[in-house]
Formats: C-alpha cells, structure tokens, sequence
C-alpha cells in the first residue's frame, strides 16, 4: 500500500483526457518509423521489433498494448537506445537519436524517464532511496542542489522526505514504483515511458499509481508512452492506442476508435477477452473464442501473422502481408477485410 504520507488515497481511476485528433498539432514529441530489432539465432532471425511506426504529441499520451512477447518492451528499450535498432528512425523534437553518438545521447536521456515493470528489481537494494533517486541528478545537478531535488520530487509522487534514509526493502510494493517514478522525474524529463508500471501491483494500488502518472501528466505537461498487456488498464490512462502483434503494430488509433470501433479482428480478440464486470455479459456469446496454436516468432505465417488464428483468414491473408492503412481519421488498420468485418466493440 502506499505510505501515509501519500495524498492519493482514492482508487476510482481518473480518465487521462478526452480523446483528441493528434493530426491537428503541432510537430511530434516522438516519432517512430519503420523501427526494427532483429536477432540472429542458430535457427532463423527472430524479428522482435519488425517496422513499428507512430508519432507522439507533446503533453499526450500513447498505449502500446499486445500480448506478451509481441515487441512492446523491445521497442522502448529501442527508443532510448538501450538496444541498437536493426533499422528505422526515432526522432525526438526533431532529432534523429539514432545516428547520435554515446555522449550526445546521453545528454539527450535525460529528457527520456523510463518507469520498469518490477520496482523491486529495478531498484538497488544497497542503496538507500536519496541514492536511488539521485543517481541520475549527478550528471546535471551540483552535489549542493541534489538533496533539495531528491525530497522534492518525493514530495511529489506522495512521499515524505524522511523516506530518503529508507532502504527499498523497507517499503510496499506501490511505494517502491512510487520511488521508481520519482527517479525517473528527478531529471526533468519531457517524455516518461512506462513499461508494465503497474502489473506487479494489487488492484487498489494500481489504481493510485494510474491517478499518480495522471497528475503528474497533468502538472507537468509530461508525454507519456504507456506499455501494458491490461486493456482495462490503458482505457483509463492513454488518449490514443496502439496494438502490436508479433513486432508490428496492426492497429491504432484514438480510445474511442479502438475499443468502440475495433477493426483489426486481434484488437477484438483482445478486447473480448477482458473479464466483464456484468454477470450478465458473461456469457451473452459476444465473446471471441480464437483456435490454433500461437506461431512462433521465429517462424511466422506468411502474409498476415495472425491469419492463423483468425476466423476471417482467406487466401489473400496468406498471399500478402496487409500494411498499415487508414481507415477513417487518424485510425490505420494491418487488415485486409477490416472495412467489412462484423467485429465487437469492447463491453
């Protein structure tokens, strides 16, 4: 649970904005374009990443939803250069990061926070929190202003000052990703990547989490890039969603678009699967029953990759790969069929 110093005792979510056309803005914080990682085993080429492309507005905020193992990660980990793309652009304000050196992009990073799934894991345990969150001030800040910063932006994700003297393992699980999260901020980043932020957590602190990274959105006009496997989750937090399937994005597109108009019959698949908090939805036969088995990435179907699984698959699937195409405003769809298909929106 979270300390009593914590000013977000309420576990009812907080929407993080109504949904917006992001094509009406200004230049993108981030963009991403044909982005790929690709790694050489004894047997084949795993693509992990296979031409992952979006844009993100500054002060938005972007899901990137999907399966485990479809890439999510990867392609965080690809945007701030912690692995080395195998091909592809990430431009930051313009800025391709790619082709940086190590010391341009280290001045870079600390625009770049980035929240990890396990906020045991991610924290060292030797260290004490004032340790933990100062690491990264001491590349920018002098030692004078360091402890000033650290208790500041404790204060800010609801915790006290005292708490600096505190070791990780002194703390509950939401209070550890609450350090996390102010070590990501101490810097003064403009974009914040959250990667499974909140999956390690119980429900009641999930949500004072979400209400946390909302505030903090809000305060300090943050750009978000919100990866999760937990559709619920991503509905209450990002303005804009996108659906990966074994390394490449299939569909995106505002909230609204994507959970009431899905046209990509995996982004229904995921939808159905989200448990309905309605008895009496539970069994109403709107439920999406996939069969198959699920394909190996190092072995992928040909043409569409999840035309094995899908109940609308036809020759054309297997014959040629579908490209991201739009489908209405700012709401591009990798399917062949999608303007025809009798999908469900989610409940």
């Amino acid at each position: 649970m979270a300390g009593p110093s914590s000013p977000h005792h309420d576990v009812a979510y907080r929407h993080s904005g109504e949904d917006r056309n992001p094509g009406s803005g200004p230049t993108p914080l981030l963009a991403v374009e044909g982005l790929a990682k690709h790694f050489s085993t004894r047997r084949a080429t795993l693509k992990a990443v296979d031409g992952v492309s979006f844009t993100l507005e500054e002060g938005r905020s972007l899901g990137l939803v999907g399966e485990s193992g479809c890439g999510k990660s990867t392609t965080a980990r690809l945007i701030l250069r912690l692995l080395e793309p195998t091909a592809g652009s990430v431009r930051f304000r313009g800025r391709e990061l790619t082709t940086l050196s190590q010391a341009e992009m280290r001045r870079v990073r600390s625009q770049l926070g980035i929240v990890f799934q396990d906020p045991y894991a991610s924290l060292n345990p030797r260290m004490t929190l004032r340790n933990v969150v100062a690491e990264g001030l001491r590349v920018w800040h002098p030692e004078a202003d360091i402890d000033r910063r650290v208790a500041e932006v404790l204060e800010r994700v609801g915790l006290a000052a005292r708490f600096a003297r505190r070791y990780p393992h002194e703390l509950s699980g939401g209070q550890r990703q609450r350090v996390a999260i102010a070590r990501a901020l101490a810097p003064g980043p403009s974009l914040l990547i959250c990667d499974e932020p909140v999956s390690a957590l119980d429900v009641s602190v999930q949500a004072q989490i979400l209400n946390l990274l909302a505030d903090l959105q809000h305060e300090l006009r943050l750009t978000i890039l919100f990866i999760s496997h937990d559709l619920a989750v991503v509905r209450h937090v990002c303005e804009r969603v996108a659906v990966m399937h074994l390394g490449r994005i299939v569909e995106i597109g505002t909230r609204a678009q994507v959970y009431g108009n899905p046209r990509h019959p995996y982004t229904a698949a995921l939808l159905s699967a989200v448990p309905a908090p309605d008895p009496a939805r539970r069994h109403d036969g709107r439920r999406v029953q996939l069969s198959g088995e699920i394909p190996s990435p190092l072995d992928p179907p040909s043409g569409c990759t999840f035309r094995t699984r899908c109940a609308h698959a036809a020759e054309l699937c297997a014959a040629t790969e579908p490209e991201l195409t739009p489908r209405g405003v700012d709401h591009p769809v990798a399917c062949h069929f999608a303007a025809d298909l009798p999908l469900t929106p989610a409940p």
